[in-house]
């Protein structure tokens, strides 16, 4: 009879308040209940939208393991999960899809009702599989959304992770294909799809945005627009597809109305909004086709409320938001990761070039600073 999982004790790295350091601590985690696996995490990568966890996004719940994009083997699992077996490797996702409620049946969305996103910290059931120490005191600690993958063991339900092929994708790559890559190519792909011979724009050319330009040159668009503030991406831009580049710091006009010029004052099909700042997104909105162009936001910002400008909005203006790209779980992913699979696509994707630095997960607080150098795109996390 095969010995039941017992509770394991693992470093992770753990944020204790708002804009807090992050501290690579000694945590306790729990066995999987019925629905849920426990996963051995082989790396993990990091988000900006960590970034934000860090500063209270989208609530301020603490002490917190961090952490949403990685890939990692399952280790144990309860007695309800028939679809996966120890030893899977797997990639956790931030939402569910079960295929019935009128969400996933609409083929309108990928947001499930009955696997939302898990915006409370804890498991679906409400209560946490993480213990940390405090001192003496011992002190359940909240995740990340549906997991949190800056640990070398995690527990995730798992209508919230995916198997995937451990020989065929390499552990960085399968981790941004997490959240990242995924969230931009799959928004070409789903949210906004684009056709042969269209115009996009792409606002903020971090991983998400480069993704986004990947997936507009691979579905055909004619004019790939890539707008940042960072000088030193026009290259690597140009490389994976951007046909103009705009510099946004120090534009003296919006940056809507240069995108327009190059469109011959029309604006473009498609617009992805990939940076988080504000007023890009009324400006995505702007930037579009008036009436049939639409703006895509995909960028994570801390903001309670953005301004859109009326007239451009009543006219025909559309804009929308996306998580994970609209990309379904089971509908959708298995064919991406089958693609990014296949040789052939895999280098037509080109996911290495996103992926420029790497730490363990020890130096986790180094990685905080390479983000903020000019060239560095995606810090992969190494944690076994």
């Amino acid at each position: 009879m095969a010995k039941a999982p017992q509770v394991i004790t693992c470093k992770a790295a753990v944020c204790w308040g708002v804009g807090g350091p992050v501290k690579i601590e000694e945590v306790e985690v729990e066995p999987p209940r019925p629905s849920e696996i426990r996963v051995k995490m082989l790396c993990a990568s990091i988000c900006r939208t960590d970034i934000l966890c860090i500063n209270g996004f989208p609530t301020g719940l603490y002490p917190r393991v961090l952490g949403h994009e990685g890939v990692g083997v399952v280790e144990s699992l309860g007695e309800e999960v028939k679809d996966l077996q120890v030893g899977d490797t797997v990639i956790p996702t931030t939402l569910g899809e079960c295929g019935e409620c009128g969400s996933c049946e609409s083929g309108r969305t990928n947001f499930c009702q009955k696997y939302p996103i898990g915006a409370t910290g804890l498991m679906p059931d409400g209560t946490s599989r993480f213990t940390v120490r405090e001192g003496n005191k011992r002190t359940p600690a909240y995740q990340f959304l549906s997991c949190a993958t800056w640990c070398e063991y995690m527990v995730v339900d798992a209508n919230y992770a995916v198997k995937i092929d451990a020989g065929s994708i390499p552990p960085p790559q399968a981790s941004i294909i997490s959240c990242a890559f995924t969230s931009g190519y799959g928004a070409t792909w789903k949210a906004a799809p684009v056709t042969v011979g269209s115009s996009v724009a792409v606002f903020g050319l971090g991983p998400v945005g480069l993704s986004a330009v990947q997936g507009a040159r691979m579905h055909g668009a004619a004019k790939i627009i890539g707008v940042d503030k960072n000088e030193r991406r026009r290259k690597i831009a140009s490389e994976l597809g951007v046909t103009h580049f705009i510099n946004s710091e120090g534009l003296e006009k919006p940056v809507s109305e240069v995108v327009k010029e190059l469109t011959d004052g029309k604006g473009v099909d498609a617009c992805f909004e990939c940076s988080g700042y504000a007023p890009f997104m009324n400006q995505a909105m702007k930037a579009v086709v008036q009436g049939k162009g639409k703006a895509v936001v995909l960028g994570a910002g801390k903001y309670d409320s953005i301004q859109l400008d009326f007239v451009d909005l009543l006219f025909g203006g559309s804009i929308t938001g996306s998580i994970f790209g609209g990309v379904k779980i089971k509908s959708d992913l298995p064919h991406l990761l089958h693609k990014c699979q296949n040789k052939i696509c895999a280098q037509e994707f080109e996911i290495d070039a996103l992926l420029t630095h790497e730490v363990p997960l020890c130096d986790i607080n180094k990685a905080f600073e390479m983000m903020k150098e000019p060239d560095c795109i995606k810090v992969v996390v190494k944690i076994s």
